[in-house]
């Protein structure tokens, strides 16, 4: 027998299609009317480009698309796509919200794997639920997109049309995952839940170069990254930068390989296959970047990361060799370098990873949003998240002092 949630699944579903449209008021600009997508790709690609996303590479038609197409982003594994859309009263694209139909946990990031057995506790189920994110991918981004020529109230209008819609699904709970400063301040003023976690990121400083950067390191912390370095460059690798537009298909059959190899390794599942990478590869063009480790004429290793024209995000990596420290070259270094190089002011290699912090990677809060239907589970969340947060704001703090910077008092300092 399938689980209740997986169960529900289907009916919840059709239900939504039975109302697929209904109008919101505003108060202020009239009408919008709200569509629910069962695919990303059914928005039209003129459509996707007249959001303000920022440029960001998960939050468009290319990722979203080929993640769903190739899979990834399906039913199969726990994902159904059904897209918030609003429309203006002349019927034009108004704004969007990426909504997934969840029946467990698996690829968004939440860590609420604890959350099903409280529900339990208390008679409810916890699954299915409502997840506003990108599949496999815990970068903070936009969420709540609008048209470039919407109206103010068009965010407002989506977070009614998206806790509506929870509301009458009788879905446990909307979580709004990984978001930036804007949506945040919304979903707060909504009296949303916030929950916050730990990320360690670069940021640029007005560093010149690599060289430049190091000199923010103590003697005895720039040295071992030098030396990380050079253990690498001492192998005969090759290294090279290569964008999504640049790379033929068995080069992409390659890269696969490791990021699979990686995931097994973990006993984890690798979600996305060979296809998802080479659609999204030529779709998004300099938007991504692999760098790769050569040895000779093979490609040995390899790091995918994307970028918009602010930020680089670093994603996935995978070896066929072993080599000490080509971890930290192709996953940090490169990306580091390649940052400066295209004036991007920061670079997020990844959730998670202390190790990041002797690297130069400084820790930087993140923050999602839930919106929890029962009150009695909302109130036990709360309580939880409030003590969370406590920890989480020890750790952040703590983790600071562990950074690598020299300090006022050293002799170093000019």
């Amino acid at each position: 027998m399938r689980p209740a949630g997986e169960q529900l699944l289907p009916a919840l579903a059709a239900r939504l299609r039975q109302r697929r449209q209904r109008t919101l008021a505003s108060s202020t600009h009239g009408e919008f009317r709200a569509q629910f997508l069962e695919a990303a790709d059914a928005l039209p690609l003129e459509d996707w480009q007249r959001l303000d996303t920022g440029d960001d590479p998960f939050l468009s038609h290319a990722f979203l698309a080929a993640a769903e197409a190739s899979g990834a982003a399906g039913p199969r594994l726990g994902w159904q796509p059904m897209h918030l859309v609003l429309h203006d009263a002349r019927n034009g694209l108004a704004g969007f919200l990426p909504l997934y139909l969840r029946r467990h946990s698996f690829g968004d990031f939440s860590h609420d794997w604890s959350w099903p057995s409280a529900w339990a506790q208390h008679g409810l189920a916890y699954y299915p639920k409502l997840v506003s994110g990108i599949p496999f991918t815990p970068s903070p981004g936009p969420r709540l997109a609008v048209a470039q020529d919407s109206p103010p109230t068009t965010r407002t209008a989506l977070l009614h049309a998206v806790l509506d819609c929870a509301a009458q699904l009788g879905v446990s709970s909307w979580q709004c995952l990984f978001v930036r400063a804007p949506d945040k301040a919304l979903l707060q003023d909504a009296d949303l839940l916030l929950r916050h976690s730990v990320q360690f990121h670069w940021v640029s400083r007005g560093e010149r170069d690599f060289a430049d950067f190091l000199e923010r390191f103590t003697a005895q912390k720039r040295k071992k990254l030098k030396r990380e370095r050079r253990a690498v460059q001492e192998t005969g690798l090759r290294i090279e930068a290569r964008h999504g537009d640049e790379i033929d298909a068995s080069l992409w059959t390659a890269i696969h390989r490791h990021y699979v190899d990686t995931f097994l390794r973990h006993g984890n599942h690798p979600a996305f296959p060979l296809e998802f990478f080479r659609t999204v590869g030529s779709a998004l063009g300099r938007r991504m970047v692999v760098f790769i480790a050569w040895q000779e004429d093979t490609p040995a290793a390899s790091a995918i990361c994307y970028h918009d024209g602010h930020t680089l995000y670093g994603r996935h990596w995978g070896t066929d060799i072993d080599c000490p420290g080509l971890h930290f070259e192709l996953c940090y270094y490169q990306g580091i370098e390649y940052a400066l190089a295209h004036g991007l002011q920061r670079f997020e290699p990844g959730a998670q990873g202390e190790h990041k912090l002797a690297r130069g990677f400084e820790p930087v809060t993140t923050s999602s949003a839930y919106w929890v239907a029962d009150p009695g589970m909302r109130g036990i969340v709360a309580s939880y998240l409030r003590h969370e947060s406590a920890m989480i704001a020890n750790y952040e703090a703590e983790a600071a002092r562990h950074l690598p910077w020299k300090r006022p008092a050293d002799p170093e300092m000019p």
